[in-house]
């Protein structure tokens, strides 16, 4: 299992805004997530539903950049730049670390939000 490949694959695939079929494609079933909010997800099923949530409040994507992705062991980070423009009319920018913690399976276990 190659977990350079597998980070590398998911961060494309959220690089191109399918957020919600990323975690579909790479979560475990009992991964878990919390972010710099204090937000908390304990299953892949809780997590699909907040990204769809997400996802569909997004009225335009004005970019997702990919800075860097680095890899130690059954650990990953990658750093983001997202873009947004709200259905509300606010508009979200976010300058983010995601942290991830893969299984033996190739599977994201843990993951975690840091503003950067």
């Amino acid at each position: 299992m190659d977990i350079k490949a597998l980070a590398t694959e998911m961060d494309s695939i959220v690089a191109k805004g399918a957020i919600v079929d990323a975690v579909k494609q790479f979560f475990a079933q009992d991964a878990t997530t919390s972010d710099y909010n204090n937000v908390t997800t304990n299953d892949k099923a809780q997590m699909v539903e907040k990204m769809e949530g997400f996802a569909n409040s997004i009225k335009k994507v004005n970019g997702i950049t990919l800075h860097h992705t680095i890899v130690d062991g059954h650990v990953s980070a990658s750093e983001f730049t997202f873009d947004f423009d709200m259905a509300d009319n606010s508009s979200i920018y976010w300058h983010e670390i995601i942290r991830r913690v893969w299984n033996d399976e190739g599977k994201v276990v843990q993951e975690e939000y840091f503003n950067a």
